[in-house]
């Protein structure tokens, strides 16, 4: 595990590969909501640590990870691809077709925005231009929700986030 994102409100792990599958975790007033979790050494520790589970998000349906794993271990629900407000998070439509169902998580009072898969910070998604890309197959048809969001801090499911 490679820790990341380390910032007031919360931190991330990522693991290392081509992917660079990167997962969350937000504290909210001592609650603990993991987002797209994969599992490893000192992960179960460092959440505990951080406050109680409250909650394990599954922003993209085919990022199923470990998010099963550690709603069980935690006692906490599993959201897959939530549509309504989850805590703080208001909930942001990117992809609702068949093959592709994904949301990104906006918490406004922090200028929180986390994606899972259309926003990276991985090569394959900035192309060298700027530190955060566009996933490849939503260049042609942007997400428009994100259109209206001013976040300070952006993180990803790929790559280490940006302002944090």
């Amino acid at each position: 595990m490679e820790a990341v994102d380390e910032f007031e409100h919360g931190f991330g792990w990522i693991q290392e590969g081509f992917l660079q599958r990167c997962s969350h975790a937000l504290v909210v007033g001592g609650d603990v909501w993991l987002i797209d979790p994969v599992a490893d050494d000192g992960v179960d520790e460092r959440v505990r640590a951080a406050g109680t589970p409250a909650g394990v998000i599954q922003l993209v349906d085919r990022h199923n990870r470990d998010c099963v794993a550690f709603a069980k271990r935690f006692g906490a629900p599993l959201h897959v691809v939530p549509h309504e407000r989850l805590g703080p998070f208001e909930v942001v439509p990117i992809r609702d077709w068949r093959v592709w169902k994904e949301v990104a998580l906006w918490w406004p009072a922090e200028g929180v925005l986390v994606c899972g898969d259309a926003l990276g910070t991985i090569g394959y998604f900035h192309l060298g231009r700027g530190r955060v890309g566009l996933h490849p197959l939503l260049r042609l048809r942007p997400p428009k929700g994100l259109e209206r969001l001013e976040p300070d801090v952006i993180l990803c499911g790929h790559g280490a986030g940006v302002g944090v």
